[in-house]
């Protein structure tokens, strides 16, 4: 165990199936100073919002859903590789046969430091880039055509490999309600989340706040 090692997390949700291959436990850290234009996700940019979650309370969530069947876990954010050192040791000891981790970053790999690259060598897959509004994609799990898909390991290879180029029809999405707040997990064509929004207005649905708007 790692007592005392806590990672600043914004949310963590299971099961996902639209950031990953099956059935994932998708854990969002707390942060980002990239600040990307037009992210979906500005509710964890402030390093100081979210909540201090425990190495050890993530490892127990983590197993808990090993048992109850997941695949693979994601990480994503906010910018997971600003809280480096201690994802690396998460990570370390969140090791579990044949499953995959699959890890969201702005940076591109050249960007990273030392041990930003530590992180990496725990992950079986990266999704790297900063996301560009300007540049609309439908490649499957990501937002912009500059991001790239990277398999990392043999693990990596075998689950990732094939969905490099894939653009399916529709892009994976869920709502989940967590604790009275809606979530839109996965990665939405351009323009689609105030489509949803409006959808959403017609049946009497009205969002206080919305993640993605500035």
């Amino acid at each position: 165990m790692l007592s005392g090692r806590a990672l600043r997390t914004s949310r963590v949700l299971y099961p996902i199936t639209a950031l990953g291959p099956g059935r994932r436990l998708g854990i969002w850290l707390q942060g980002c100073t990239l600040a990307c234009k037009g992210c979906m996700s500005r509710d964890t940019w402030n390093p100081g919002g979210g909540t201090e979650v425990a190495v050890d309370d993530l490892l127990r969530m983590w197993h808990d859903a090993v048992r109850a069947g997941a695949d693979g876990l994601t990480i994503s954010g906010g910018e997971p590789l600003q809280q480096a050192a201690v994802l690396a040791e998460f990570l370390a000891a969140a090791t579990v046969a044949d499953r995959d981790v699959l890890l969201y970053t702005g940076y591109e790999l050249d960007e990273l430091g030392e041990q930003q690259s530590g992180v990496l060598e725990r992950v079986d897959a990266v999704i790297t880039g900063r996301y560009s509004a300007g540049e609309p994609t439908r490649l499957i799990w990501r937002g912009s055509a500059n991001q790239r898909l990277i398999p990392l390991t043999p693990l990596g290879e075998q689950r990732y490999r094939p969905f490099v180029d894939v653009s399916p029809p529709r892009a994976p999405v869920q709502v989940r309600v967590d604790d009275g707040l809606l979530w839109l997990v996965g990665v939405p064509p351009a323009g689609a989340l105030p489509k949803v929004e409006r959808s959403l207005r017609e049946q009497g649905i009205v969002f206080e706040e919305a993640a993605w708007r500035p």
